[in-house]
Formats: C-alpha cells, sequence, structure tokens
C-alpha cells in the first residue's frame, strides 16, 4: 500500500506541475498583466526553467526589483530569496497544522516533520545564496537539498490531507516547490552556458545526451589528513560501565555543537546498543567508530507499519549534522522481513563518510536521503529499494547483499537494490556504484536455486521521476535478472529516468537482455561519475580512507 501511495503522490505531483504549467501559460497574444510586468533579465533568466512562462509570472510577482544591467548571480539570489521569505510561511503554516492536529497521530507526524525539514531547507538555501560563488559545487549542492525538503514536507501533508487547511498548505507548498525549481534551474544554466542569460536553456540529463564536464580534481587525491576515528576517542561508550556514557545517544548529546574544525569521535565498545540514536543538525563533524562489524551493532525496531511513525521517522541511527563519519561498525534494522519501510540508517548530512560499516535490514534498509554521501568497503544487505533516497551518493567497493523475505509461491519475489528518488533534472543528485559486488546471503542462494524463477533481483526502479544510478566495473552475480532493471508501475519515469552501467562483470552482467531504457555509459563519459567529480571528494574525504 505505501509503495501504491508513493506512486500516487509522484503522478499527482506530475499532474500538478503538468496543469500549473498550462492553466498559467496563457498564449502569446492573451497577455497577462503579470507576464507584462516581466523584465528582459527574468525573461532571459527564466528561459533556463522546465516551464519558462510560469517562471515569469511566478517571479514579475515575487521578486524585488533587480538592479539595472542586474547579473545572473544577482537574478538567481532574487529567486532564492523570494523561496526564503516563503518558506517562513511555510514553517508558520506547518506549526499551525501541528498545533490543530493532536487527535490525529498521523497529521502530528507530518507537520512535525514539516517543520524539521522546512528548517533544513531554510538553512541550505540560506547558505547557497550566501555563498561567495553561488556555482560552485557546495552551493549547487544544498540548493538541491533546499528543494527536496521542500517536496519531501509536500509529501508528507498529501499522504494525511483531510481538511482544508492542510489542503492550503499543499497547495502553497507547491508554489513554493515550483519556485525554489526555478532557480535551481537556473543555477544548472550557469554551470553549463555561463554568465549571459541569453544563452540559457532547461536542464538536461544524460537521457538528453548531456553529461556533466570531467575536470581535473583540485588538491589530489583525498583531504589530507588523519583517518577519521585514528585519533584518540574524546569520549567511550560502554554497556557494562567504566566509560563515559552508556548509551551512544547520551555521547551524542555531550558533543560540542558547531564544530568547525577538528572532529569529535565517539569510541562505541563492543556490544549491541538497543537504541533509537539521533545526530541533530548542529551536532557537527562527529565521529563514531566501534570495534568492527557485528561487534559493535546499533539496533532498533520502527517500521512505518506504526500509526503515527513514517518512513522518514524509523532510521536506528539519523544524522543531520554535517561531517559525520562512522567506521567498524554495524547499523541494524530488526522489524523483519514481513515489515514495510523499516530504515537502519538515514543521513540528510552533508559530507557523510562510511568506511567498513555494516547496514542490515530489509525494506529500505539504508535512506541516503540528501547532499554528498561517501560509502567504502561496506556491506549492505536488505530486499526492497534498500537503498534509496536523493542524496549524490558514491559507493565504493561495497558489498551489496540481498537477503530472503517471505513471497508468493505462485507470483515468487521482486528485489530491487536500488530507488533513486530525484524529482527534479536541475538537482545535483543520483547513486554512484564503483567496483561493488552484487551478490546474496548464503539463505537466499539456497532458495535461489531451488526456485530460481521464484527470486528476481534488479539493480533498481524509478522510485522519482529523474531517478539516476550508475554501476561501474561492478561485479553482478547470477541472482541479477537479465533485464537488469525493473520499472516502478506501467511506464512511469522510463523516459526520463538514467540507469547507466560501465564496464561490469560476473554473471549477471550480460548486456543482451538489458530493458531499452536503460543505458550503456560512454566510455569518454564515464568519469563524470568519479568521486572526485560527482560529490568533489577529493576536497574532504580523509585521504586514508579515500
Amino acid at each position: 500500500m505505501a509503495r501504491i501511495l508513493s506512486l500516487f503522490l509522484s503522478l499527482l505531483f506530475l499532474a500538478m506541475i503538468s496543469s500549473f504549467s498550462s492553466s498559467s501559460h496563457p498564449r502569446r497574444h492573451k497577455a497577462t498583466a503579470s507576464s507584462a510586468l516581466s523584465t528582459p533579465e527574468i525573461h532571459d533568466a527564466c528561459k533556463a526553467s522546465r516551464f519558462p512562462e510560469s517562471c515569469e509570472q511566478r517571479l514579475s510577482n515575487s521578486i524585488p526589483s533587480l538592479p539595472p544591467g542586474a547579473d545572473s548571480a544577482q537574478i538567481i539570489a532574487a529567486v532564492f530569496n523570494s523561496s526564503l521569505s516563503n518558506l517562513q510561511t511555510a514553517r508558520s503554516t506547518a506549526k499551525a497544522i501541528l498545533d490543530a492536529s493532536a487527535a490525529d497521530r498521523n497529521r502530528t507526524n507530518a507537520a512535525r516533520n514539516c517543520i524539521e525539514l522546512l528548517s533544513y531547507s531554510e538553512n541550505r538555501l540560506s547558505a547557497a545564496t550566501s555563498s561567495p560563488n553561488i556555482s560552485s559545487p557546495d552551493a549547487r549542492a544544498w540548493a538541491s537539498a533546499a528543494l527536496l525538503y521542500q517536496y519531501d514536507c509536500w509529501s508528507a501533508l498529501t499522504y494525511v490531507n483531510g481538511t482544508s487547511q492542510v489542503a492550503d498548505a499543499t497547495a502553497f507548498m507547491f508554489d513554493l516547490i515550483n519556485r525554489t525549481s526555478d532557480g535551481l534551474s537556473m543555477l544548472a544554466a550557469l554551470q553549463r552556458y555561463g554568465g549571459d542569460t541569453a544563452k540559457w536553456a532547461p536542464p538536461q540529463t544524460e537521457r538528453d545526451g548531456y553529461w556533466a564536464p570531467v575536470e581535473e580534481p583540485a588538491g589530489g587525491a583525498g583531504a589530507g589528513g588523519s583517518p577519521f576515528g585514528d585519533d584518540a576517542p574524546d569520549v567511550t561508550v560502554c554497556k557494562a560501565g567504566g566509560c563515559d556514557y552508556r548509551t551512544v545517544q547520551a555521547a551524542v548529546d555531550s558533543a560540542p555543537a558547531n564544530l568547525r574544525t577538528g572532529r569529535f569521535v565517539i569510541g562505541i565498545k563492543e556490544g549491541v546498543y538497543d537504541e533509537i540514536v539521533r545526530v541533530p543538525f548542529e551536532k557537527t563533524n562527529l565521529v563514531f567508530v566501534g570495534n568492527g562489524m557485528g561487534r559493535t551493532v546499533i539496533t532498533g525496531n520502527l517500521s512505518a507499519d506504526v500509526v503515527g511513525v513514517n518512513t522518514y521517522n524509523t532510521a536506528t541511527v539519523a544524522v543531520a549534522g554535517d561531517g559525520f563519519m562512522a567506521r567498524e561498525l554495524t547499523f541494524r534494522n530488526t522489524a523483519g522481513p514481513t515489515a514495510h519501510q523499516a530504515v537502519a540508517f538515514r543521513s540528510s548530512a552533508d559530507l557523510t563518510v562510511l568506511h567498513t560499516v555494516e547496514l542490515s535490514g530489509h525494506q529500505d534498509t539504508l535512506y541516503a536521503h540528501s547532499l554528498r554521501q561517501y560509502y567504502k568497503s561496506c556491506v549492505i544487505s536488505g530486499t526492497v529499494d534498500f537503498i534509496f533516497g536523493n542524496s549524490a551518493a558514491v559507493f565504493e567497493s561495497c558489498l551489496i547483499l540481498i537477503v530472503p523475505h517471505p513471497f508468493n509461491p505462485k507470483k515468487g519475489e521482486s528485489d530491487t537494490v536500488t530507488a533513486h528518488g530525484r524529482t527534479d533534472p536541475a538537482q545535483f543528485t543520483g547513486f554512484v556504484f564503483h567496483g561493488c559486488n552484487v551478490n546474496a546471503t548464503e539463505d537466499y542462494w539456497k532458495l535461489y536455486k531451488e526456485e530460481a524463477w521464484a527470486h528476481r533481483v534488479y539493480l533498481g526502479r524509478p522510485w522519482k521521476e529523474f531517478s539516476r544510478t550508475v554501476f561501474l566495473e561492478c561485479y553482478l552475480e547470477a541472482i541479477l535478472r537479465p533485464e537488469g532493471w525493473m520499472p516502478w508501475s506501467g511506464d512511469f519515469a522510463l523516459k526520463t529516468l538514467y540507469y547507466g552501467e560501465f564496464q561490469n562483470t560476473g554473471p549477471g552482467a550480460n548486456l543482451t537482455a538489458r530493458v531499452p531504457w536503460s543505458s550503456q555509459i560512454p566510455a569518454e563519459h564515464a568519469g563524470a561519475y568519479s568521486t572526485d567529480n560527482f560529490i568533489q571528494g577529493n576536497l574532504w574525504i580523509p585521504a586514508a580512507n579515500y
């Protein structure tokens, strides 16, 4: 049911965009008052929007007067400042919904999540707008995340709609999403075409034949410095006593806020820590160091089957503080194979690094929610869509394991490794798997050998319209279906997604039967998905873990 609702929301979002763009795009000979207010600067800048005419109408009525001869950066900043003003209204609206929804646990949860997400959106968009170089990778990543958080709030409210108050809020959020999308599209155009707005055009993806340029990394391979977590722990956690804290959350709470230099290392001794851990936005540069995968285990069992809990809230460990790192431990969700969405680890933090970490669960194990993330030598297991989100994430030398779950003997089961959630072609997001091994657990192999037809594994399916996932130089086991990729529902997103492969090996890498809407990455563009180009890893990933 949750997957059907997700598809419904995606289709509703597309329908609203289509309706908005057509109904608010008067024919040229029927100019409206709002279009008459458009300046040449706005007209040219809106060429970058997915819907140029409605962009002109939105911006002509909402952004402050631009200085004569405003340059592209000033125009984009004005658009984002308009979104920031509306974000404050959106947060107040979400607070009002929360205050009015005490009797409805699901609506209360949605409103509470909205308040948090809109706070993140305001922070990220403010950072992008005030960046010295608004076309920098940082600014692009932050603006992409700001749009994602707005969409997530809209989606959460749409799930619990049923009052005029919520309906009005979703309509307001939809306009805010379009406004922020306009600005993000302009950012993409600035990156591609430069500052001459007369040359700008709507964003394109690999499906349109556009790849980001491959650039030589600045600063060498890896950001230098000591390997993360090799420093002596600032605090320690253990179950039996003799450490600073007995729970991981207590150690997190003790960390300094807004740490700008250095790292705060939390050493977590061997043991099973049955707790829900939250690393808030202000707890930056935290490091979890365990005693090994399977030895240091943080575990929980929240799932979306519980009233008042949605996928976002199910994570055993959820991180919002930038610069989070972890190594040599396990994050686990034990809700079980019959549960629906049950996240083991969610990161909404920029510059996340996980090295030699096990992520264990079933459906939706890893929620790589937003911003830039790097996973090295990790073990990630699950069943359905178990690596999902709308981040720009690179997975290097990871072991991806399918685990068994109950299935219909007549219909079998379908397991999908990924479900990337890019909603806008201008978002600088996607999943990159390099040198990984897609395999299955021993228990799954036993079932597969008995009834191979009944156990179908796919590299991914499109959660949202512009889903992007690539596998490069990976080893794909025989469990992978020859088609490689699975539709979400019907032909949804099949013309707009980008699913690519490059020089994969193994029995599952036979390309002769791949679905026609997947692609082989041209050799000259494979470098676009390097860690340096895709997430600027050479500037922030510790060299010894790179």
